[in-house]
This record gives structure tokens, sequence and C-alpha cells, in this order.
């Protein structure tokens, strides 16, 4: 019974029979902390290290260890299914177990009467799923490469491992070959009249993929150049700079336009930090024009060349004089 339960607990994997190197290291890596402080007491030094240095736990023909422990215990119960009197190997018997999970439910074969076989759907039909599965980032530690067998989804608390192995091969026809799940609880604030509510709460969902993904640089990864061109790119499609500062616009409008003798000064100064390091940089450019005009000015001096000022000079009184002589 113990045997079965682990099998329904892994009905959600759609793992072909073999992997690459890279996608068992990506699954050895998500292994939860339990399962890993267990191993380590489980395993002697020396082959702790030799797993280190391999890089991933799982046996020459890509079992995990709970696969690999699940066909002995079997094995020893005499509960592994025999072909022609000879009972399967371990890849044979992880092939036949890989397809009972990839099998698509909800649907069986019905054999009529004098009729070919038909395929018969039970259940109720879902045509338009009412779920958002929101792919985000994944967390990578610092100094460590990006995993592109791992994909991050956030998704509603509702949804279970088996649903989620669903909705990806369905729509989208992705394989995976694991599913790890936790669920963040964020504090709970009190609000007027006494309403309770928490902010914040959702289910991450980890997943491993056969194929690899590489998700799309952030800003904060680009170079400047190419930061530059995918900022000016995202502002002209979608113009979020110019949305921020028209709905800063309309609150100051709703909070401040009605008073009297109060008006906008563009381009949307509005704060102090924002006065501040506008003043700054005009002083810096002014700074910097002054320094190049002195630059110059000792470059001629330096060549013996006449210094004269391109603006011109302030007419006064004195212009204005007769000429006198002694």
């Amino acid at each position: 019974m113990q045997a079965l339960s682990r099998t329904f607990c892994r009905f959600y994997a759609t793992k072909p029979p073999t992997l690459p190197h890279a996608a068992l290291a990506a699954r050895t890596a998500s292994t939860p902390m339990a399962v890993r402080i267990r191993r380590q007491k489980k395993l002697g030094k020396a082959d702790l290290a030799a797993l280190e240095q391999k890089g991933t736990d799982a046996t020459p023909l890509g079992l995990t260890p709970s696969e690999s422990a699940r066909y002995q215990r079997l094995k020893a119960l005499g509960r592994i299914p025999a072909v022609d009197g000879v009972e399967l190997s371990e890849e044979q018997w992880l092939e036949k177990v890989n397809r009972r999970r990839t099998r698509i439910r909800g649907v069986r074969t019905v054999k009529r009467d004098g009729e070919a076989d038909e395929t018969e759907v039970l259940g109720r039909r879902v045509y338009l799923p009412n779920i958002i599965f929101r792919l985000v980032r994944n967390n990578t530690p610092p100094g460590q490469p990006y995993n592109p067998y791992e994909a991050t989804f956030r998704i509603p608390k509702s949804i279970t491992k088996t649903d989620i192995r669903s909705y990806l091969l369905t729509i989208y026809g992705v394989e995976t070959t694991y599913i790890r799940t936790d669920n963040y609880i964020s504090p709970v604030f009190t609000r007027l009249r006494g309403q309770r509510k928490a902010f914040k709460t959702y289910k991450r969902a980890v997943v491993g993929l056969v194929e690899p993904f590489y998700y799309p640089h952030r800003l904060e990864d680009m170079e400047s150049k190419q930061r530059v061109e995918r900022e000016k790119w995202i502002e002209d499609n979608f113009q979020i700079q110019a949305t921020r500062n028209q709905q800063k616009y309309e609150l100051l409008r709703l909070t401040k336009g009605q008073a009297k003798g109060w008006s906008f000064n563009e381009p949307m100064a509005t704060k102090r930090s924002h006065i501040l390091r506008l003043v700054a940089e005009r002083r810096e450019k002014r700074e910097k024009l002054v320094l190049e005009q002195a630059a110059e000015w000792q470059a001629k001096r330096a060549r013996g060349e006449k210094i004269t000022s391109l603006l011109p000079r302030k007419p006064s009184l004195l212009d204005n004089l007769p000429a006198t002589t002694n």
C-alpha cells in the first residue's frame, strides 16, 4: 500500500526514459532539504563526495534514488511484473511506470458489439481554463549560473501538481520532470472597521523541464547600450513612463488643482528631490561651459593670440560724449 501511494504521488511527471545530464543535475539540485539531510545520514563520506563530484544522484539508467529503492523493494516482495517468465529490468520497469504517468486522464476506450473501438471522454469537458500561470524568473543565488532546466510560476492556491502537469502539457506541450510547490503566506494587516486582510499571498511552483528554456534577460543584466535600446523599445510600445507621468499629473490635479494661484511646473517638477536634481544638472552644465572657455583662452595665450569676447559689449553713457582734444 505504501508503494501504491508513492505511485499516485508521482503521477504529475511526464519525463521520458532518458534525460540529458543537465536536466538530471537540475533535478538533483531541486531536491527538498529534508530529503537531502536524510540521504546525507544514509550515505557515507565516500559516497557523498562521489555524488557531489558527479553532480547528479541519478543511477546510470536515469532513476532517482527513490525510484531505484522502490524497484529493489518491489523486487524483494516479488511484485515486479514479468514478461515470458522474466522480470522487468529497471529500465523496462521505469518505462512502464512513465507510460502510466503520462497517460491521458479522463479518457477511456470503449468496445461496442460489431463496432470499432471508440474513445469516450469521462466527466465534464473544460474548454477555457480560468486560471492564470504567471511565469517569473528563477531564484538564482549570486555567483551561480542561471538554470535553464527549471521554470518558476506563480499560480492560484487551489492548483495541484497534477493540474500543473496537465495544464503545461495540454496547452503548451511542455514536458516536466518534477514539480515542487510551496505557499507564501503574507502577514495579516488590520484595516479600518476591524477588517483583516492578507496581501500578496501566493503559491509558487518550480517545474523541471526536459528542454532548456532561457528566461529573457532583465534590464539589470544587460549592457548599457542594450539597456538603452530595450528601454526605448518598451517606452515606444507600452508608454510606461508616459502613463506614470499622466497618473501623477491627474493625482496632483485632483489634490492641489483646485487651490487658487496654484499651477503646474513642467516637466513634473513636483518633488524636492526632482528640483534639486534639475538644479544640480544645470550647475554642472554651466561649470562645464566655463571650464571649456577657460581652457580655450589659455591655449590662445600660449600661442600669443589676442583674446576677444564673442558677446556684444553693452553700450554705456560714455559712448555718447563728444571727443575732446588737449
